[in-house]
């Protein structure tokens, strides 16, 4: 009988290996398949930026090459403004992405929970909403007395809506059973916000904030285009005034991975502190 068991488990625990490679197989196919994705873009702007190809709409005459964009980045990597221009552009937004984030997620868990605040306050923030970021500097500029509260200015424009309206539907996708029973047990008022409603936003919430993370890098350029001496999207702008196109191509790459990891590491984290989330999805 023993050894009938031991065959058993020996045999479980051979498919479980074999499932294992195969996983482990399927997930370096899929790295695999992004790298070369990856770099079958880069061949083909290279083939384009070196043979000057036009389209008639679109020319890449005055377009670098990424053999020219090389040496430009590892210039820059060299540079002893590097870190400046990277601290510069990191606390701009980093201040105006906290700033965003403490006004949305308040105002949204208002709005989204009282009628009254939705009538009152949502239809003008729907019109300032599809205002783009270059169009607020005149007016930043005339309300902050420094250039450095502008440029943190627009990077809070950036990242505001999207953290707000996630904030919102959040709010009022929370199963209404839920805020029902809560309140037959006597729960009210702050505490149905923290013990009910926020957990029930907070996958929403997360979300906006990943992408309000990920718009506060997309306005940097507009926002660095007031003033300063330091910043990557003013270094993508200046390259630009002087004509040094490779610089450009350096500042736009810096500036999304810049984006990308940062709304990466805010989902990370904001996933960790919400694990009933991520154990719903897992049983789906």
């Amino acid at each position: 009988m023993s050894a009938i068991l031991e065959s058993s488990e020996s045999a479980s625990i051979r498919r479980i290996s074999a499932i294992q490679q195969i996983w482990n197989s399927v997930r370096l196919a899929r790295v695999l398949a992004r790298f070369a994705s990856v770099l079958a873009c880069v061949g083909i702007w290279q083939v384009l930026a070196e043979h000057h190809m036009s389209f008639g709409f679109m020319t890449f005459a005055n377009v670098p090459a990424p053999s020219d964009v090389v040496p430009a980045a590892w210039a820059l990597l060299h540079s002893p403004k590097l870190p400046m221009h990277l601290l510069s552009s990191v606390m701009r937004v980093l201040a105006g992405f906290v700033a965003a984030s403490v006004v949305g997620i308040g105002l949204g868990l208002a709005i989204g929970r009282y009628r009254v605040l939705e009538v009152a306050v949502l239809p003008p923030l729907e019109v300032l909403r599809p205002i783009p970021a270059v169009a607020w500097i005149p007016l930043a500029i005339l309300m902050f007395p420094s250039s450095e509260m502008s440029m943190m200015f627009i990077t809070f424009i950036g990242a505001l809506f999207p953290i707000l309206l996630n904030t919102i539907h959040g709010v009022e996708g929370v199963d209404p059973r839920l805020v029902a029973t809560a309140r037959s047990l006597g729960t009210r008022g702050g505490a149905l916000f923290s013990e009910v409603i926020l957990p029930g936003a907070a996958p929403a919430i997360v979300t906006g904030l990943s992408i309000g993370m990920g718009t506060a890098w997309f306005c940097l350029v507009t926002a660095e285009m007031i003033a300063g001496q330091y910043g990557i999207g003013y270094f993508t702008w200046e390259s630009y005034t002087l004509q040094n196109y490779a610089d450009i191509v350096v500042g736009m790459l810096l500036i999304g991975a810049m984006g990308m990891g940062s709304s990466l590491l805010v989902r990370r984290v904001g996933l960790a502190l919400i694990p009933w989330y991520r154990m719903e999805a897992s049983q789906q």
